[in-house]
């Protein structure tokens, strides 16, 4: 059920202009958690991926929650490894929309047991120039930046100039020359910083530790079912836990590693 947000949320007073209306599905609690927000490409590469799944996923056990804004890609990587309930999403849209639709389960899920927000109301489709807008708040609900992949004047340029005027850290994964040219651009200018031993990055957040989970999904694994199978049963499990090297896929057959 769509909420409307009454009370003032303090991190939002960074911005330009506090929204007029807040409207959220899911667990506000969240928005008092510490929070780490990431963006980045649409198309980031098999390095970016990895990478950036293990940032979040590490981070969220850290007690992090992580923000983005549920765009295929680095957003959508970023969501799942957090997982759903401890992930905030920001919608370009008005919250009766999941958008963009290949991601509605995910979206589904992170209602369910995290929490999406958004400036639009009901009703308000996907216009190109939402997005620019509600860069701004994921950028100042979060700590710091974290902008894995990027191509220079890509639509993470925005993301990354709301964190520059508000005095935020961003950090970015090193690439080689040809990759990711907007971030090592910002590296180049000395605008953010890389992020080269994740164990170290990750210890500035203190090491709290998420309950263990008894899961499912690695049980039913364990059978070694088809790929087929495993797809029908949870896809973005599949996707996660291969990313994250919890499970591997050979010959059709899906096993544990």
């Amino acid at each position: 059920m769509i909420k409307k947000v009454t009370t003032t949320i303090s991190k939002l007073e960074q911005m330009t202009n506090y929204p007029k209306e807040l409207f959220a599905i899911g667990n506000l609690e969240l928005l008092k958690k510490p929070s780490v927000s990431i963006v980045g490409s649409r198309r980031p590469n098999q390095y970016a991926q990895q990478y950036t799944h293990q940032i979040a996923n590490r981070l969220s056990n850290a007690g992090i929650c992580i923000v983005s804004g549920g765009a295929i890609g680095v957003d959508t990587i970023s969501h799942i490894g957090a997982g759903s309930n401890n992930t905030i999403m920001i919608a370009g849209t008005g919250l009766d929309k999941r958008y963009p639709a290949i991601n509605r389960k995910l979206i589904e899920d992170i209602e369910n047991s995290g929490l999406v927000l958004s400036q639009f109301e009901a009703g308000v489709p996907s216009n190109r120039w939402n997005f620019p807008i509600r860069n701004e708040i994921i950028v100042a609900l979060s700590d710091i930046l974290i902008v894995p992949y990027a191509d220079i004047n890509s639509g993470s340029s925005r993301s990354i100039k709301y964190a520059l005027d508000m005095g935020k850290s961003i950090y970015v994964l090193p690439h080689r020359i040809g990759d990711s040219d907007g971030t090592n651009r910002l590296l180049q200018d000395g605008k953010a910083k890389a992020i080269f031993n994740i164990d170290e990055f990750i210890a500035q957040f203190g090491n709290n530790k998420r309950d263990n989970i008894n899961d499912k999904f690695l049980e039913f694994c364990k059978t070694n079912p088809t790929y087929t199978e495993a797809i029908s049963k949870d896809k973005i499990k599949v996707f996660e836990y291969e990313l994250n090297g919890k499970i591997k896929i050979k010959d059709g057959i899906v096993s544990l590693v």
